[in-house]
């Protein structure tokens, strides 16, 4: 049926391997799949398990006043994904549930397979309500999770056992919504926590409390009853009667990482009772670096994307061609903005790069702080690229959106702002490997590591960016980019303040007129980005976590 000599299985509720499989929401899915791709090409004993949404996250609209509209268009799987012959059931809401399984194969750089096996209970045999348990990412209510996240977690590891798939050593969970897996475990293990703990590892992406999933006690067995063991000693429980899912994950774990070096010191604190290290994520670059870079990358720098260091060597390439390899990356995500905007964006122009999730502590609209600022400063000098969905149910994260775009109504004539919708893995490599600067505002410490800006720096794009998750390790003010706002006193006016003075007095003066130290900050970008790719992320999980010699 399948090859069943796997040593690491890894979990995640979402996996993002292109724009076509709609099985992601954001970076955490997308950082998922940069893991299995740069797994693959180390030749890693690997298989994943996550869920199939045949209505994948939505598909987003956004009208002229920035109104967010979602729909959902299905998803056929074949012939991308593999329907297997295998189905069973859990017991879920006091009935079994069947479920079926689908194979998606990633195929690596040297041949190397890591399947990844998507659960489904879009099944013929189940009810109606159970039908749509898996149909949509990160939709419903709290029950709707409960119940996806038993899927992923009982079922996950019910298809290993079915498929053969039993000498497993390491259960990678991507964050808690995978958690439950430990549960099947203990089971298994027939209660011994330390056979179980030897064999899981957790990683952790969200110093936010709000993004760690807990549910009470009776809401959880009135869905998962006899699933859910009588012994657990879980401290969230016997304190406070919750289930608390990261929590849970930590508990059976012999080690667990946060996702940059401030990341996981924010996850210690949150967590105090475990110990959690930090591995800085990275981005798989291969598919990251935009096609012109790519070509010319493989043009001077052969086997580059086996061996991302190569491009080190950055200063070879000759600065004619090196800009217009940016350039030619930069029209391609005017041409497509305008298409869409008729803003009439123009390449002659600095254009700043913003695109991610609209959650409130990301601070889309800090830029606009002070308007009159802005204009003095921007007036016929910048354009600002905005793109990023909201969750559905997040109406604070649609007034973010509604607000960039009244911005962009009122600087109409003065500074062209856009917003493009249906923001996915394609319109996001389309955006870092084209921009002249990548903006990042999370109010510090809660952005966990920003993998958005590591794949602008690779394609030579300098961040703008505060000093948190990944940035405050690898900024080098004036070098490779630039720190925006006081890392100790964080706060809207001070580091809009900063925000400003940078663009007036370093950003602007230095595109505009010494494109020799522009060109220098590009390269220093590039070089930047090559110490934050997944092909180093996924060695330092292989010895630290994984105890695999590659």
């Amino acid at each position: 049926m399948t090859d069943t000599n796997y040593k690491i299985a890894y979990f995640s509720a979402e996996i993002g391997i292109s724009a076509s499989l709609p099985t992601y929401g954001g970076g955490l899915g997308v950082l998922a799949g940069d893991h299995i791709k740069a797994a693959a090409d180390a030749n890693l004993p690997m298989c994943a398990v996550t869920l199939l949404y045949k209505e994948g996250y939505f598909r987003q609209r956004v009208d002229r006043d920035g109104n967010q509209t979602e729909s959902y268009p299905r998803f056929d799987p074949d012939p991308l994904l593999k329907k297997l012959s295998v189905k069973f059931t859990l017991p879920l809401r006091g009935r079994n549930v069947w479920i079926n399984a689908w194979k998606y194969s990633h195929m690596g750089l040297n041949g190397h397979t890591v399947p990844i096996f998507l659960l489904d209970t879009d099944v013929d045999e189940n009810l109606p309500e159970d039908r749509e348990i898996t149909l949509r990412l990160y939709s419903g209510d709290k029950d709707h999770r409960i119940l996806q996240e038993a899927i992923l977690g009982f079922g996950g590891i019910k298809l290993l056992e079915m498929l053969g798939i039993n000498d497993i050593e390491i259960y990678h969970m991507n964050e808690g919504h995978s958690a439950l897996i430990t549960l099947e475990l203990f089971r298994k293990f027939k209660g011994n926590r330390e056979e179980l703990q030897k064999r899981c590892h957790f990683t952790t992406h969200t110093p936010v409390p709000a993004g760690h999933d807990h549910f009470s006690m009776d809401r959880l067995r009135g869905l998962l009853d006899s699933l859910i063991p009588d012994n657990l000693e879980l401290p969230s429980i016997i304190n406070s009667n919750r289930f608390h899912m990261t929590e849970l994950g930590l508990y059976f774990s012999r080690s667990a990482n946060g996702v940059s070096q401030l990341h996981g010191i924010v996850a210690q604190s949150q967590f105090p009772d475990f110990n959690i290290g930090h591995i800085n994520n990275g981005v798989y670059h291969p598919y990251w670096a935009g096609k012109v870079f790519r070509e010319l990358f493989d043009t001077y720098f052969p086997g580059w994307r086996e061996d991302p260091e190569l491009l080190l060597n950055i200063e070879e390439i000759p600065d004619d061609k090196f800009l217009y390899a940016h350039l030619s990356q930069k029209e391609f995500i005017l041409d497509y903005s305008n298409s869409l905007t008729q803003r009439a964006l123009s390449p002659d122009i600095l254009t700043i790069g913003f695109a991610r999730r609209t959650a409130s502590y990301k601070r889309a609209s800090l830029i606009f702080n002070k308007l009159d600022r802005l204009v003095d400063i921007g007036h016929g000098k910048i354009q600002i690229i905005f793109a990023g969905k909201a969750h559905p149910h997040d109406e604070d994260g649609k007034d973010i959106i509604r607000e960039i775009v009244g911005y962009s109504h009122k600087l109409f004539g003065k500074i062209k702002v856009v917003y493009l919708e249906n923001y996915n893995m394609w319109l996001g490599r389309l955006l870092t490997s084209g921009v002249d600067v990548w903006l990042n505002t999370p109010l510090r410490p809660q952005e966990a590591s920003g993998t958005s800006g590591m794949k602008a720096a690779l394609n030579g794009a300098p961040n703008l960016s505060i000093l948190d998750g990944w940035w405050a390790e690898a900024c080098h003010p004036g070098e490779n980019g630039w720190g925006i706002g006081d890392p100790d006193n964080p706060n809207n006016e001070s580091d809009a303040d900063s925000l400003y003075d940078i663009l007036e007095k370093e950003v602007i003066p230095v595109f505009y007129n010494d494109r020799k130290r522009w060109s220098s900050l590009m390269r220093k970008s590039i070089k930047t980005g090559v110490k934050f790719t997944a092909h180093r992320m996924i060695h330092e999980y292989a010895t630290q976590y994984y105890h695999l010699k590659i």
